[in-house]
């Protein structure tokens, strides 16, 4: 059953997503590529805590709880190496192009480059939108230690990383030539696909729950996978990197803050 509180904590990335994409209506043409970089290494920052703190740990003490002791870690790595296989394959079969690249990853396709740019964002967005669905349902089990507390706290930190996120595909859409309208209308479809994968998860969680320890560190493979793949090489790109390293050490300890704090 989707209550309230679900139904907001599932929809604050999206939020986020959206208030990230607006920035296209106050910004000129282009993001500096200082404060861009700052953005990346934020956004993986994040990321990178969430995945440890909101997703690995818990894993960990659920499968400690249901008796499996020393071999607690199992389920972790397992869940944690198929989430990293499973967007390893979705980077190879899906056609997309990333931030400040030219050549499209993925097949052979003849879809537009705004298509494509898109679409290396919701491949980013998809592993969030599971792993908010995950904390969610763990909310359904007894036998968990996840509260409301500490699942809106990790909505919070996607959806501030998902702020930068949004700008970032909004800006460069409106330098490529495509209106202020447009460039917000595709940055927030951009992250559209992470309340429907937080939907579809929480939907199947009379079914998942046996799984969650497993379903949990898979949402938190794929997180380590976008960031070491993808997020991590964007902000290194070129000079100043060590802004990116600033950004980063923010973006996890005020996700750590949050996780800590609030749950």
């Amino acid at each position: 059953m989707l209550d309230f509180n679900t139904i907001a904590g599932v929809s604050i990335p999206f939020v986020g997503t959206t208030l990230g994409a607006a920035m296209v209506f106050f910004m000129k043409d282009k993001i500096h590529p200082l404060l861009q970089k700052a953005l990346l290494g934020f956004s993986s920052g994040v990321m990178m805590a969430a995945s440890v703190w909101s997703l690995l740990i818990p894993a960990m003490d659920l499968s400690t709880e249901r008796g499996m002791g020393k071999f607690s870690f199992l389920p972790a790595i397992s869940g944690l190496l198929i989430g990293i296989l499973l967007l390893l394959l979705c980077d190879r079969l899906i056609p997309h192009l990333h931030l400040n690249q030219t050549q499209p990853e993925g097949p052979k396709s003849s879809l537009q480059k705004t298509t494509m740019m898109i679409l290396a964002v919701a491949i980013h967005n998809l592993p969030e939108g599971m792993a908010v669905g995950a904390v969610f349902a763990g909310l359904k089990n007894a036998g968990t230690e996840v509260t409301l507390a500490s699942a809106f706290a990790l909505s919070v930190g996607i959806a501030i990383q998902n702020f930068p996120e949004g700008a970032i595909i909004s800006m460069p859409l409106k330098s490529e030539g495509i209106s202020r309208r447009k460039s917000f209308l595709y940055g927030t479809l951009s992250g559209l696909v992470e309340p429907f994968g937080a939907i579809a998860v929480i939907l199947l969680s009379d079914f998942l729950i046996p799984l969650l320890p497993y379903l949990l560190s898979f949402a938190a493979g794929a997180m380590i996978y976008v960031i070491v793949e993808e997020i991590i090489p964007e902000a290194s790109e070129g000079t100043h990197s060590n802004i990116a390293t600033i950004g980063f050490a923010v973006g996890f300890c005020v996700m750590m803050i949050l996780d800590v704090a609030l749950g």
